[in-house]
């Protein structure tokens, strides 16, 4: 686990940075260490850290507001945060307002922070089912989540990516799971921008969102307008040229395949003809198969009545 876990460290001790950074990497995990709080944010949005370190030794709201703004967000609250404190802090500490998932009392006792850092991860893969690919809350948790939304004015929303085993099969496994990965940001950042909401996902190239109906519709176009943004980079220049791709279908047989596009199926929760999660799910299918006979980006909303 070691050598592939990546680790964020916010601090602004220089020196404690220092000797951290060296006894981490010697345990062959990857550090990467900001003195800037700042600039923290951005990073983590764009290529979220497997644990955190933040030093908690002075106090400091800008990690306070950092660590809450992170454990409120589905899709970045499942990454273990550490607390460093000083050894005079514990008994008094504010726990409330820092949500802290683990903490080492300095001066930094090594080998106890290796075995914190591994039972912090160990925890979160008991406790969440979260996607290993790309951190997103698994079906256990969208299927909690599209229950509790039940009756109420929201929407269910399933994303699928048109002819995505092709294009796997084409262009490589490693570049499908950066697709995938794309599509989660997109998706997180698609709700996040609109107010919050839940983003799970299914498993494959399948994702869910659920967010307040008046704001289903905005969010379907946000994820379609920056997934076309993305496209070119996804395919080589002969292809972006020609508009299609050649890939063998599940017969085994080449044939042309328009450029990636996602199909949404949004699903209201507050029909009467919803009643149970099972409903939800074959609602959206059949949503789902009509959103992908375009070869474009497409979404379509149930306005069915009874």
């Amino acid at each position: 686990m070691g050598s592939r876990l990546r680790i964020a460290l916010v601090s602004k001790n220089h020196e404690l940075n220092s000797q951290m950074e060296l006894r981490l990497r010697s345990k062959g995990y990857q550090v990467i260490v900001f003195s800037k709080i700042s600039s923290i944010l951005g990073f983590i949005y764009s290529d979220p850290p497997d644990v955190m370190i933040v030093d908690l030794t002075a106090s400091n709201s800008e990690i306070q507001k950092l660590v809450k703004e992170l454990k409120r967000d589905n899709y970045f609250s499942v990454i273990p945060v550490l607390g460093l404190l000083s050894d005079n802090m514990d008994d008094l500490f504010d726990w409330q307002n820092y949500p802290l998932d683990d903490f080492i009392v300095c001066p930094v006792p090594y080998p106890e922070l290796f075995s914190r850092i591994s039972l912090s991860m160990q925890r979160i893969q008991r406790i969440f089912d979260n996607n290993p690919l790309t951190k997103l809350p698994g079906n256990t948790s969208i299927q909690h989540a599209i229950e509790r939304a039940l009756g109420k004015q929201m929407a269910v929303c399933y994303i699928d990516i048109n002819n995505f085993k092709p294009y796997n099969d084409s262009y490589s496994f490693s570049r499908g799971d950066e697709v995938l990965r794309m599509v989660a940001r997109i998706m997180s950042n698609a709700v996040k921008e609109a107010g919050g909401g839940f983003v799970g996902h299914i498993g494959g190239d399948d994702f869910v969102f659920i967010v307040p109906f008046d704001r289903a519709e905005a969010v379907c176009k946000t994820i379609i307008a920056n997934f076309n943004i993305i496209i070119s980079d996804l395919f080589g220049d002969e292809d972006k040229a020609k508009g299609y791709y050649i890939a063998k279908d599940r017969k085994g047989h080449e044939q042309e395949f328009p450029l990636l596009g996602v199909a949404i199926a949004v699903v209201p929760t507050d029909s009467p003809k919803i009643q149970h999660y099972g409903k939800i799910t074959e609602v959206a299918g059949e949503l789902k198969k009509l959103a992908k006979k375009s070869h474009e980006s497409c979404y379509i909303i149930d306005r069915r009545k009874i």
